[in-house]
């Protein structure tokens, strides 16, 4: 038996007036999802223990599998690791947006948690320079892409409390600066950031396009180096995980899985749909168990774009749930899923249960169901989820 998981991330919603009083999801044209529905097993899963902030590192984690109470330490350290990133125990990293923050006197806001979806190559050039600038034996900076990179803090503190910027979208800043043991450092790094960044010839030359520019790092997520349990070690299976964002391609890692560069994947809505279907009908063959993962549909939920959301769903049932349907034998078995709900009215990530569907290929019915928010009634944990997709009883 093969196994493919496809995480749409972010793709449950909330009813919107606009939609007629349906999701996104339940309007989606999708009809590769809805036939898994209609012949496979149903559920809901609740991917965000009580007490743990909805955000993709735990929500994911609890879809390969992981309890996050028994591994989570952060969200910065998983995204280190799969970057590459060496750390010591006493190490602390966290995760460093560069953002837009937005003068309205005499507020400052987040106006952009990913400074207008920076490219890769500006950035990189903006993150040398803070290093250069702000970096030290203590603190170390490191470019990544677009607008997520990785600060690591040399003998650290972790706890503190830190928010993710794409929670606070058009709120003013002030009342979610870090706070507790060693937040007065990370301030200062991020205000020194500012003055180095305020007419940096990078962002001179994103505004004279009439873009946003990336005008403050934004840390946030830290954690010390987390260990995990090989999946081969849980499950006997071997596997490989498609994505294009450090967080999946981390969690994928830590569990023993190939991590490979998927050219035209990334994390956003324009990403390669085909090609991720491509990579992973290939990794298939020489590996038990693939993961999927595609952005999308949570970017679009980020910037409030319900068309953009559709848009993203229909595409992954199109261009990736197909083709992978199409190209592989009857021995597969499917479990699609979000990792989340990312309400377009809310802007950011809400913590309920999720649906997912597993299908087997080779059971041979033909009916039509629905896959959306109101699919499957028992609500599995993560982990439960798992052992039943793999166990298949």
């Amino acid at each position: 038996m093969k196994y493919i998981v496809i995480i749409g991330d972010g793709m449950a919603d909330f009813p919107l007036e606009e939609l007629g009083g349906k999701t996104p999801l339940m309007v989606a044209r999708k009809p590769h999802m809805d036939m898994m529905a209609g012949n496979g097993f149903c559920g809901k899963v609740l991917t965000v223990p009580q007490g743990f902030p909805p955000g993709s590192d735990v929500a994911c984690m609890s879809i390969f599998g992981y309890d996050p109470a028994t591994y989570y330490t952060g969200r910065a350290p998983i995204e280190a690791y799969a970057m590459g990133i060496k750390m010591e125990e006493t190490d602390v990293a966290f995760r460093c947006n560069l953002v837009y923050l937005e003068a309205r006197l005499p507020k400052v806001l987040m106006g952009d948690y990913s400074a207008g979806h920076i490219t890769t190559e500006e950035a990189k050039t903006l993150m040398e320079d803070v290093g250069r600038e702000l970096g030290s034996e203590e603190f170390r900076f490191v470019p990544g892409v677009s607008y997520r990179h990785i600060m690591v803090w040399k003998d650290g503190r972790d706890r503190m409390e830190t928010t993710p910027p794409h929670d606070i979208i058009d709120k003013e800043v002030v009342g979610y600066m870090p706070k507790g043991d060693g937040a007065d450092r990370v301030i200062r790094l991020m205000s020194d950031s500012q003055i180095l960044l305020k007419d940096h010839p990078v962002n001179r030359g994103r505004m004279a396009r009439g873009l946003v520019p990336a005008n403050s790092i934004w840390l946030w997520g830290q954690g010390k180096r987390p260990y995990f349990p090989s999946f081969f070690e849980r499950h006997h299976v071997r596997g490989a995980v498609v994505a294009a964002v450090d967080l999946v391609k981390g969690i994928g890692a830590l569990a023993g899985f190939d991590t490979p560069r998927i050219e035209g994947a990334t994390g956003y809505i324009d990403t390669d749909y085909g090609a991720k279907a491509r990579a992973a009908l290939e990794l298939l063959k020489d590996r038990d168990i693939v993961y999927i993962h595609i952005e999308a549909p949570d970017e679009a939920s980020h910037s409030g774009s319900r068309e953009a959301k559709i848009e993203a769903i229909e595409r992954i049932d199109k261009d990736v749930v197909g083709p992978i349907l199409e190209h592989t034998g009857p021995d597969v078995r499917f479990l699609v899923a979000t990792d989340h709900a990312t309400p377009i009215s809310m802007r950011t990530h809400h913590a309920c249960p999720v649906p997912f569907v597993i299908y087997n290929k080779g059971d041979g019915r033909a009916r039509t169901g629905a896959y959306n928010e109101e699919t499957g009634e028992k609500v599995f944990s993560g982990e439960a989820m798992v052992t039943l997709f793999l166990k298949g009883d």
